[in-house]
């Protein structure tokens, strides 16, 4: 049996959000438990030149529901990237899984062949679906979530490589 471009993202995606939503539940514990004005976590940074958690999050949201959206070829849901807050995080992430729940498999099927163009300042990147999902945003994905993982880590957060990777 063949893997599907369906079952090779989108419950990868959806379990992977879950698993951030998670951290970010401890995150807030933590900031509360400790008297940690929740804006230095959101705000921190792994580097000055880096996003800091906020983006993080948004980007990783907006990577997985662009990729169902290009994949099936319906529209991207907008988001209006204000987050402030971990509640605001929570509710973006479980907003991003209903997106990502209302696609389905048929949707999918026969994308790993379909154009895909991005336009980005100064660039254009052009892929086959299956070269978009396996060489773009499964990268780009686990890049934001792991710096998401290493911004609370670095910042005295108590989790560890099962966190991230969740419970199967």
């Amino acid at each position: 049996m063949s893997l599907s471009m369906y079952d090779a993202s989108l419950p990868l995606f959806t379990r992977m959000l879950g698993n951030l939503s998670a951290i970010l539940h401890k995150a807030e514990a933590y900031a509360a438990e400790r008297k940690i004005e929740p804006g230095v976590l959101l705000n921190a940074r792994l580097a000055p030149d880096m996003y800091p958690l906020v983006r993080q999050v948004q980007i990783a949201s907006d990577s997985v529901k662009g990729c169902a959206a290009r994949l099936a070829g319906i529209d991207i849901p907008s988001y209006a990237d204000s987050e402030s807050s971990f509640a605001e995080l929570q509710a973006r992430i479980a907003k991003t899984q209903a997106f990502l729940g209302s696609v389905t498999a048929a949707q999918l099927e026969g994308s790993e062949g379909k154009s895909i163009t991005l336009n980005f300042p100064g660039t254009e990147l052009k892929f086959t679906g299956q070269e978009y999902l396996l060489h773009f945003v499964l990268p780009n994905f686990y890049f934001h979530l792991t710096t998401a993982y290493a911004i609370l880590r670095h910042n005295g957060l108590d989790i560890g490589k099962m966190d991230f990777l969740g419970r199967p």
